[in-house]
């Protein structure tokens, strides 16, 4: 068994899922529940897991599950950290907020003509469209992926590799909803449906199909 590998994918998993139990872990990986208590067991030690809440069931004992503390959510480090605070911070500085709030859009802007010219290939296909889209935010760091629901779709971020960035100036925040809405306008209907920085795990877009879309 390579430890490393296997060790690296339940951080994988944990980052892209959230909290799992061992029995849960062990069938997705294909490994002994015991195999996956010695893996924690060692990762805990290293201060990357920890186990968390209790998953409550209809019939027996509660579930135990384990999730990523601080130091493993720091394996997914922001991408150019330190050089994008001082760069935010010397912006803010020396043109104010407005403009910094104004340079973010126009990155916003210019990332919409990339993926634009991407997305061209999925036509009016919606659901081909998000999973271009997704593979095109995975590309750029935010582990994204797309999940079907009732009533549209769920476009999920597993990681913010601007977390710090966003932290200090959520103009990021808002110019990436503003950036989905231009790229989907003709389609559908975005809204925010979870957020880091307002304490969720991961950030979450709802996207459900315009009315005039469907017919």
């Amino acid at each position: 068994m390579d430890t490393s590998n296997k060790q690296s994918q339940i951080l994988q998993r944990l980052k892209s899922r959230g909290p799992q139990s061992v029995r849960i872990l062990a069938s997705q990986l294909g490994i002994t529940t015991m195999g996956v208590r010695q893996h924690l067991a060692a990762m805990e030690k290293l201060g990357l897991v920890k186990p968390t809440r209790e998953a409550r069931q209809n019939r027996g004992r509660p579930v135990h599950l384990w999730a990523l503390s601080g130091k493993g959510h720091a394996r997914f480090p922001d991408r150019h950290q330190a050089l994008s605070l001082d760069l935010i911070e010397a912006i803010d500085r020396t043109m104010g907020s407005e403009q910094l709030a104004s340079l973010i859009s126009e990155c916003g802007s210019q990332q919409v003509r990339q993926y634009s010219g991407l997305l061209e290939t999925a036509a009016d296909d919606l659901g081909e469209r998000l999973r271009l889209l997704a593979e095109l935010r995975t590309e750029d760091g935010f582990m994204a992926e797309i999940r079907l629901l009732p009533e549209g779709w769920l476009l999920i971020e597993n990681h913010c590799p601007l977390h710090a960035a966003a932290r200090r100036c959520p103009a990021f925040c808002d110019t990436e909803l503003s950036m989905l809405r231009t790229l989907l306008l003709e389609h559908a209907e975005v809204e925010r449906a979870d957020h880091l920085l307002a304490g969720a795990r991961r950030c979450a877009f709802k996207i459900t199909v315009k009315a005039a879309a469907k017919n």
